[in-house]
């Protein structure tokens, strides 16, 4: 079957608009070719709020296209603006852009006011937003007598910028008298307002150059405050201060300087409120003082803080939410905490907005009795109001037209006939701003006709998509159909895509889809038809990439990258060093294949990339240099030589004189020269300076002067080990004045303006003067004329300026040295160049060619060399994305700049963002700066793949189901396809079982998983795919629920009767084993060891009476049980920690932990008296309280 492309269907609502309407509506998107009539279009204004430098010309821009060339008219202040009486001002030809010329005479001021232009021709008119100009303001700041500030240390404070208001806001900034940025913390930080806030001062705060610099960056100027000086003392040092200048200094001593909770600096208060336009920037702001310095946080009372969109600033004083939205209203509550306490400050928060575009109205091409609609529906806060005009006239008062109907924000057009054609404007505005937009209804009836080139050729990569254009026009919108071959074969469905504007997309072309195709385009009046060609090639790829390497510095490293690629296509190989160029250094050299590094240094570690380019992909591979430092050589065995002395001059002469001295001991390591130095008293005092130097053999040197010096001179000898310290000075020695022998170095001459040529030179020093009254004759001349020298004599400086040159000429130049005594040899001349200005010319032909979806090749031709006026630098272009191919919406995006230097005509844009539309100028770049742009070029990057998906929760689990949500990817990159689900069951061992994949539908967020095992932990593996393949993936893991049937089986153990009594059985078992050792322990009563010393008691023991309960150096048996537990205060250890065992396993030092006890056999306890004098001193310390159960019981506890 043959491929036809229609309209698409759409769903009509109730109303009864026939299907044509929405049919018609297609062309909408076409451009009406410029042979066509049609009726006029705005291309090109000049911003709404266009604030201009009042220091150079006015120029407002108003661009427009149509057929037949549209005249311009403009109005100021909503009256009539007749530019031919203001001889100030004028029309670009052709154009409707004003050129105000204040430079020559007049004020910006004078033309400050809102302007409008107008575009018309027969077909209709079309009007410009309303463009308020009004000049940049950069005012001084006012004079004001700053008192110094004494401060006691910790107190708080707030240093006032209070800038001038000035067009736009300045940009507020602390630095000191250095010009050096004052630092900045949690303690000490700059506010919103521009003030300096401090929590608290210290002593290092003491300064008296707080200076507040006001930077307008629109007239590149910058406004500073006088200083502020602030001294922080302590207690005593302020009462001192007080008494002696309590006249003339500002004190801040309301507040202690001891420890205090937080309280807020700004801002004041409990409550404040803050209002915010939709799509701007919110920020708030909280400052505290305290002591300690108070930390910031921030919460949302009523909601979370956006994670993607909050910004903290400022130490966490300043949050900022980008992009905001009426949902961000609210109240966000600060909170400032130290040790002390804490402080709270809530900001209620309103977001209002400006109109903003829900379905702006577009271009209507209608054929005579067609019907159509103009939608204009805009939203806001408060609510816009629409108003339509047509021409420029409010509708309400236009000419009537009877084929048009207006339904609030929708004009409903009826059997259109060519006196039908306007342009209507659409007027959405409340009270923070509005929208105006231009859409013609133009009505033709034309044949179709193909705007594609015809035999155009196209060469795509295999496996990759091809798109072969077919950009059409007619009036009824024709009908398109695609055929492959000479025989007309059809092209099916399945197979390929066909797009609304006439492309034919083949996603994935292979070897046999090379060929020619056939694109056809009918309506009523006619039909026309178009062949293009594709070719398939190779794709390019790495075979042999770079490796990780290790070297050590100072040797050479190689990297290897070997490309195989289609033979049609020459491939370029390119090395970058860490994304950017390889240095400019000899000793980095590159063949076919390698990238050699010399010499290798520290600076060339880093990430090495080879990319190869060809005009259709690229392929780049990366490897890693790391530098290590070389083995380090053995220490020295021997010592440098001792200094040499006994300096003596002999044989003084005008430029000459004898030195002799006598070496010190080389420390066993010959010496192998001396190093002679000088010092010349009489201009560099202190500085000494490379005379001379000699073999290590000799002892006299004969030495060359120079005159007017007073010379000292000092040797040093040198060995295999080092040089020694120097020797002491000789005497000095004064030479006489003569005329210079040498002129200055470094003779330049380059202008600084376009009519000066400032001419330098490096001075000579005093030892080179060789005289008194050192001057320099300076002398020039043209290069390329007749004129003789001109010359001037001036004193010992390294500058002269000549004024009124023209502009980048060539100068010979000589600069000649003179003192008292005479001139110094003529000089060579030099030659140098007057100023620069800036290029006049833009370079011409721009081309661009789309190497991949990231990457583009930019050649253009070169500017001729003589409207470079300056040296030329190299050509710099600047690209902006205009606009990305899945999103139809606009937004202001920076300009980027790439410079490539010298006389290079072409140069590689990496970093393109894929599927998205670009603009690019090139520009000239000398010395002074850059010329003229060229005109932009536009160009397109290919689909690639996406990005991951934003998120992906699991929701709603159930027994055997999961439910998935997800956000689409930030960067699609492309138009989805679909999305792929990857998902598998995880084990209580977390082997992962089999993998099931699912494709879903790319306009789908929400996906239900049924039929999964219960209580089952499941892993996902989740990415979007274009039709250039799949992108990043996000994984997530997530459990079905448990059967509850099931879980009402599972009993816990520790609540069954069963199980409690047979651990009180045990309990009771331990308890009773317990009391029966320790019955046996006390079996026999008495200790013998109590007896023996009863018997024989020694003089210097002291009695024991046996109630006090004391047993002096031995303890009770049930104190011993209790070894293994910490040892109470006054326990004593047995001094030998010994035992001796029993028949029975069961002894009570298998209870201990390494306290060991004697026993005698009946049981009684000796461990303390083994090996001991029996006259040691009794401590009378412990208890002896009789055995307890209980007692045993914690000795296990």
């Amino acid at each position: 079957m043959q491929l036809k492309i229609m309209p698409k269907k759409k769903h009509l609502s109730a109303g009864g608009v026939p299907l044509i309407l929405f049919l018609c509506q297609m062309i909408s998107a076409l451009d009406v070719p410029l042979d066509l009539v049609q009726p006029p279009t705005i291309t090109q204004q000049s911003p709404k709020d266009y604030i201009i430098d009042p220091r150079e010309n006015i120029v407002i821009q108003c661009e427009a296209k149509g057929k037949p060339p549209p005249s311009f008219s403009w109005t100021r202040n909503g009256t009539h603006f007749d530019i031919d009486k203001d001889p100030l001002v004028t029309m670009k030809p052709g154009s409707g852009t004003l050129v105000i010329n204040i430079m020559s005479e007049g004020k910006a001021e004078t033309y400050e006011g809102v302007y409008q232009c107008t575009a018309r021709n027969e077909r209709g008119a079309a009007v410009s937003n309303n463009i308020v100009v009004r000049p940049s303001r950069s005012p001084l700041w006012t004079k004001e007598r700053l008192e110094p500030i004494v401060l006691q240390n910790g107190q708080s404070l707030v240093l006032p910028c209070r800038p001038p208001i000035g067009l736009p806001p300045a940009i507020i900034f602390w630095m000191d008298n250095s010009f050096q940025r004052l630092p900045q913390s949690e303690r000490v930080s700059q506010g919103l307002n521009g003030d300096l806030y401090f929590s608290n001062v210290l002593p290092e705060d003491t300064r008296e150059d707080y200076i507040c610099y006001a930077r307008f960056n629109h007239t590149q100027t910058i406004q500073q405050k006088q200083p502020i000086s602030l001294k922080v003392i302590s207690v005593d040092e302020l009462n001192d201060t007080i008494a002696a200048n309590l006249s003339d200094t500002e004190f801040y001593g309301a507040k202690s300087s001891k420890e205090r909770p937080p309280t807020f600096l700004t801002p004041e208060g409990n409550e404040s409120h803050k209002e915010e336009l939709r799509g701007n920037v919110l920020s708030l702001e909280c400052i505290a003082e305290g002591l300690p310095t108070p930390i910031i946080y921030w919460i949302k009372e009523d909601g979370m803080l956006p994670a993607n969109r909050t910004f903290y600033r400022n130490f966490k004083k300043t949050l900022q939410i980008t992009h905001v939205s009426e949902a961000d209203s609210g109240n966000y509550q600060c909170i400032a905490k130290n040790a002390l306490g804490a402080v709270h400050h809530t900001i209620s928060v309103t977001v209002k907005a400006a109109p903003y575009w829900i379905v702006a109205p577009q271009n209507l091409v209608l054929s005579p009795g067609e019907n159509g609609t103009l939608i204009c529906r805009a939203n806001g806060n408060p609510k816009p109001r629409i108003s339509w005009l047509t021409n420029g006239v409010p509708i309400e008062i236009a000419l009537d037209d009877p084929s048009r109907k207006i339904d609030g924000d929708t004009i409903i057009f009826s059997n259109v006939q060519e006196s039908s054609s306007a342009v209507y404007q659409c007027n959405a505005s409340n009270k923070y701003g509005y929208l105006l937009a231009n859409a013609f209804v133009n009505v033709l009836a034309e044949p179709p006709r193909i705007l594609t080139s015809a035999n155009t050729l196209y060469q795509v990569i295999a496996n990759r998509p091809a798109l072969l254009d077919c950009a059409f026009f007619g009036s009824p919108m024709p009908t398109i159909e695609w055929f492959k071959g000479t025989k007309g074969s059809a092209l099916h469905e399945d197979i390929y895509v066909l797009h609304d504007n006439g492309t034919l997309e083949i996603p994935v072309a292979q070897k046999d889809s090379t060929g020619t195709y056939t694109c056809v385009a009918r309506n009523k009046l006619g039909m026309a038809k178009n062949e293009v060609h594709l070719e398939i090639k190779d794709p390019t790829r790495i075979i042999k990439q770079p490796e990780y390497a290790v070297v050590q510095r100072g040797s050479k490293v190689s990297f290897e990258c070997r490309v195989k690629h289609d033979h049609t296509l020459i491939p370029t190989i390119m090395w970058l060093k860490d994304n950017g160029e390889l240095p400019n250094d000899e000793r980095f050299s590159t063949d076919k294949d390698h990238l050699v590094v010399s010499d290798v240094k520290d600076d060339d570690g880093g990430t090495y990339t080879c990319t190869a380019n060809t005009t259709l992909d690229s392929a780049s591979a990366s490897a890693v240099l790391r530098v290590v430092a070389p083995t380090p050589t053995p220490a020295p065995i021997y010592d440098v030589p001792n200094p040499p002395f006994d300096l003596e001059l002999t044989n003084q002469l005008d430029k000459s004189v004898q030195l002799t001295w006598t070496p010190g001991d080389d420390n066993n390591s010959p010496i192998t020269k001396f190093i002679i130095e000088y010092e010349d008293a009489m201009h560099d005092a202190g500085l000494w300076r490379h005379q001379a130097e000699v073999s290590g053999t000799q002892t006299t040197a004969q030495l060359k002067l120079s005159p007017y010096v007073n010379y000292s001179f000092r040797v040093m000898a040198e060995n295999s080990i080092g040089r020694s310290m120097p020797s002491e000075a000789s005497e000095q020695y004064l030479t006489k004045a003569a005329e210079p022998d040498q002129n200055p170095m470094a003779v330049e001459g380059l202008g600084t303006e376009p009519d000066n040529l400032v001419i330098t030179w490096k001075p000579l020093n005093g030892f080179q003067s060789n005289g008194p009254g050192l001057q320099y004759k300076v002398s020039w001349r043209q290069k390329d004329g007749d004129d003789e020298w001109t010359s001037v004599v001036v004193a010992n400086v390294s500058k002269y300026i000549v004024s009124g040159t023209p502009t980048f000429v060539p100068y010979l130049i000589k600069v000649q040295a003179l003192n008292d005594v005479g001139f110094a040899p003529e000089p060579a001349a030099v030659m140098g160049h007057s100023g620069e200005d800036l290029p006049m010319v833009a370079p011409g032909n721009v081309r661009v060619s789309v190497v991949n979806s990231t990457l583009a090749e930019v050649h253009w031709d070169p500017v001729p060399p003589k409207s470079v006026r300056g040296h030329l630098q190299g050509y710099r272009i600047y690209y902006w994305k205009t606009q990305s191919s899945s999103k139809r919406n606009r937004r202001h995006i920076e300009k980027k700049i790439l410079t490539f230097q010298g006389t290079k005509t072409h140069g590689m844009l990496p970093g393109l963002q894929p599927y998205s539309h670009y603009a690019l100028n090139v520009r000239v770049v000398n010395g002074k700066g850059e010329g003229p742009a060229s005109t932009d070029r536009g160009f397109h990057t290919p689909e690639g793949v996406p990005s991951a998906p934003s998120s992906l929760k699991i929701v709603n689990p159930t027994l055997d189901s999961l439910t998935l949500e997800w956000d689409p990817p930030s960067h699609p990159n492309g138009i989805l396809t679909e999305y792929i689900l990857q998902y598998q069951p995880i084990n209580s061992t977390h082997e992962l079982g089999p993998l099931v994949d699912l494709k879903i539908p790319a306009n789908k967020t929400r996906w239900t998983l049924k039929n999964l095992n219960f209580s089952t932990r499941y892993k996902f593996y989740f990415y979007a795919q274009t039709s250039v393949g799949p992108g990043s993936q996000i994984t997530e893991e997530a459990i079905t629920t448990v059967d509850e049937a099931m879980a009402s089986r599972q009993v816990d153990i520790a609540t069954q009767g069963w199980f409690i009594g047979l651990m009180c059985a045990v309990a009771l078992l331990i308890l009773i084993l317990l009391i029966v050792c320790f019955i046996r322990r006390n079996k026999g009563g008495k200790y013998p060891v109590k007896e023996k010393e009863d018997a024989h008691a020694d003089p210097e023991i002291q009695p024991m009476k046996e109630d006090d309960g004391t047993f002096g150096e031995y303890r009770s048996f049930e104190s011993d049980a209790e070894d293994h537990k910490p040892l109470k205060k006054g326990s004593r250890t047995p001094s030998d920690r010994t035992v001796k065992k029993e028949d029975s396993d069961d002894s009570l030092v298998d209870y201990g932990e390494g306290v060991n006890g004697q026993f005698n056999e009946d049981g009684s306890f000796i461990g303390q008296y083994s090996g001991k004098k029996e006259k040691e001193p009794a401590e009378g310390n412990e208890s002896s309280e009789a055995p307890s159960p209980v007692n045993a019981m914690n000795s296990f506890v």
